[in-house]
């Protein structure tokens, strides 16, 4: 009982440091920049996530990106079998700042360690594939948090990623082209279900806890010589 208490008053003394840390920052921030942050953040969301296995062109893994930032998917979870993902900063124009980015990597196969990842988080895994029968992203329940996986440019999503999926998505397509590209069906995918989720009763919205905490990590990212600032911050508060 002792070490769980400690751990608890532990625990609490980071956060009160965090946020007098947080309340020092801001001072340091303009009010229109800390407006634009906190509008941006009653956007933000964990409902959804992306998970992307094999994207190795910097084009589309910087529009991918990209488009989770416009439409306030925070997290970005990255499989890296075959290929490393390299970002384009041309295309991303500086999204990364913005967002939370999560490799797998460790491994010779890192799907299985993701997906255990994920569901442990308690998102349901939707596989995105044009080729096999699903959900579109108009029926796709969204009652509980989505992790939406999307495949390598050339051959798709691997068979363990599409046979262990909770669900599949299809956007659907009229032409004689096979599919969109990658970072088209992620933009379409996400702007339809973000749509959604904001005329929805479900609790999208990310927690003021959550908030505080990309606060925190938008400020550290923004504030030129923030280290110096910190330092001060330890020698008079600490």
């Amino acid at each position: 009982m002792v070490g769980i208490t400690l751990s608890g008053t532990q625990a609490l003394r980071k956060v009160m440091k965090e946020q007098r840390l947080l309340n020092f920052l801001l001072e340091y921030i303009t009010p229109e920049r800390k407006a634009k942050f906190e509008a941006v953040l009653s956007k933000r969301t964990r409902h959804l996530t992306v998970l992307l296995e094999d994207i190795f062109q910097p084009h589309n893994a910087s529009a991918v990106l990209r488009s989770c930032d416009l439409t306030g998917v925070q997290d970005v979870h990255i499989i890296e079998n075959n290929y490393v993902y390299d970002i384009n900063p041309d295309v991303v124009v500086g999204s990364t700042k913005w967002l939370n980015l999560y490799k797998y990597n460790e491994l010779p196969f890192n799907t299985i360690q993701a997906y255990e990842k994920l569901r442990s988080k308690g998102y349901r895994i939707v596989a995105t594939s044009p080729h096999h029968d699903g959900y579109t992203p108009e029926t796709l329940p969204l009652d509980k948090p989505l992790a939406l996986v999307f495949g390598t440019e050339k051959t798709g999503l691997s068979d363990y990623a599409l046979q262990h999926a909770d669900d599949l998505v299809r956007i659907p397509m009229v032409g004689f082209t096979e599919s969109f590209n990658i970072s088209v069906s992620a933009a379409l995918l996400l702007y339809t279900l973000s749509r959604r989720l904001h005329t929805s009763d479900i609790s999208w919205q990310l927690s003021r806890k959550e908030k505080d905490e990309l606060l925190l990590q938008w400020c550290r990212n923004t504030i030129k010589r923030v280290e110096v600032l910190e330092e001060t911050f330890k020698k008079r508060f600490e």
